[in-house]
């Protein structure tokens, strides 16, 4: 059995490697299903024996290493094969069926149900991975693996490389693996676009295949994040991070960027399963796509964050005028970037931005400049606080005197007689009529002035 003991190495290597990890987070069940090649090509001879006999051994021997940590490693296997129901001639391009569902400790049915095959049959490669979109249970938290095994290529005019890109981007699975047995080169080409291919030419390929495909699935790879300050110094931190994959754009982890104690940003744990596509939750957000991390080595990236800060100052004590928001845009583009509270600090990446104030009356402030770690200070009046009680229900509007032109603040409804409002300092007029008046000549208007930090009880 020379291939069990450097597999449990890896295995062992992979449990200590993520211990710390998940001390925090619990393992996402992980499922692998094989799908095993049971065409008659299978019975061809191959480095002293058989291909069948010899996958067939090979597999056993990874079942019968996995089952020492498959339940700490919370992985779970199943077993689709094809090319084994109906002989060729004629064959069948449906001749594909899942043999052992997924569960917990079922590998020796896969090894009895690998030890009863005898191949004979077509190779339906895209139909059997069109299939096994339904061999996986519906599970919001599982990486589903696929290893397909095979010496040939589609003989079906199936194609596997749009059905495995389709599973991929649906999130049913990552990446799949492919060992290709003695395939010729022109056949091997065909095989990379489906996944990750491995081409096996004999019985020590074949080995170091799934020795590779198992180091994937078991381990986590360090990744470190430099988030880096306009000169280009990995400064930057304390931001929220999501890595998504890159196929389905389903999120694999969230971290919230952490500098270590030696000044250094801290290192992260991913597994290799996913190309990832990296978001880094500044304002505006930061992208980085196509993260490939591989195994066993640290990888790092770097993200250009520079950032200042914004602050809305409003002067005074009143715990209200943190309610006062703050809308962010981008100059000449369109939409909201982010909305922030006043008289709270807030990061930006740095350049320019409009800024709209959510006072009565509303404030902009347009081309404001954040610049690397400056705090830039946005200072407006304080506000006066003006209690409107209307005596019985009435329509009316606020509006604010602008010379000789009057600009609608806010409007009165009938079914609400008390107002509390806060107003930038300024000349007001109440415009209202009773509810229950019907001629309009019964309308009146109420003026009044706002200073900074003044109360007001307007009794109408």
């Amino acid at each position: 059995m020379k291939f069990k003991f450097p597999l449990i190495l890896i295995l062992l290597v992979a449990l200590l490697q993520v211990s710390v990890v998940n001390a925090q987070k619990d393992k996402p069940l992980t499922r692998v299903l094989f799908i095993v090649d049971a065409s008659g090509s299978m019975l061809e001879s191959w480095d002293g024996s058989k291909r069948y006999s010899i996958a067939k051994s090979l597999l056993i021997e990874l079942l019968d290493s996995l089952s020492l940590v498959a339940e700490e490693q919370n992985i779970q296997f199943a077993l689709r094969m094809f090319g084994h129901q109906y002989p060729v001639p004629p064959g069948d391009c449906t001749d594909s069926k899942l043999e052992v569902g997924f569960s917990k400790n079922n590998q020796n049915a896969i090894i009895d149900k690998l030890n009863s095959i005898t191949p004979k049959g077509t190779t339906p490669i895209a139909y059997s991975l069109l299939q096994c979109a339904n061999d996986f249970p519906d599970c919001e938290d599982c990486r589903n693996i696929v290893v397909l095994i095979t010496d040939g290529i589609e003989r079906c005019h199936g194609d596997p490389c749009a059905i495995s890109l389709s599973l991929q981007k649906q999130g049913i699975v990552l990446k799949p693996y492919i060992i290709g047995i003695d395939l010729r080169s022109s056949h091997a080409n065909t095989m990379e676009c489906i996944g990750n291919y491995f081409d096996a030419k004999n019985e020590k390929q074949f080995r170091q295949a799934l020795e590779t495909v198992v180091a994937d699935v078991t381990n986590l790879t360090a990744v470190q994040i430099n988030l880096l300050d306009t000169y280009g110094n990995p400064t930057e931190t304390n931001v929220a991070m999501s890595f998504h994959d890159n196929q389905s754009g389903n999120i694999r982890y969230t971290y919230m960027h952490t500098m270590g104690q030696n000044s250094q940003p801290d290192t992260v744990h991913l597994d290799v399963l996913s190309v990832y596509d990296l978001k880094v939750h500044t304002v505006p957000p930061v992208y980085l796509d196509t993260l490939i991390v591989e195994a066993n080595k640290l990888n790092v990236f770097n993200v250009p964050t520079p950032q200042g800060s914004l602050k809305i100052n409003i002067p005074g004590n009143n715990p209200d005028y943190s309610n006062i928001k703050c809308i962010i845009s981008k100059p000449a583009l369109p939409g909201t970037i982010f909305v922030i509270d006043s008289n709270k600090e807030q990061s930006l990446i740095t350049g320019l931005y409009n800024l709209e104030l959510l006072t009565i009356p509303r404030l902009y402030f347009d081309a404001v400049e954040i610049k690397q770690d400056v705090d830039r200070l946005i200072n407006i009046a304080e506000p006066g606080k003006a209690i409107i009680n209307f005596r019985t229900a009435a329509y009316g509007s606020l509006c604010l005197e602008k010379g000789d032109a009057l600009l609608n603040q806010y409007d009165f409804v009938p079914n609400q007689t008390n107002y509390t409002l806060y107003l930038q300092p300024g000349y007001y007029r109440i415009i209202y009529r009773d509810k229950n008046k019907k001629k309009t000549m019964h309308s009146l208007d109420y003026k009044f002035r706002v200073k900074s930090g003044e109360t007001y009880i307007i009794n109408l």
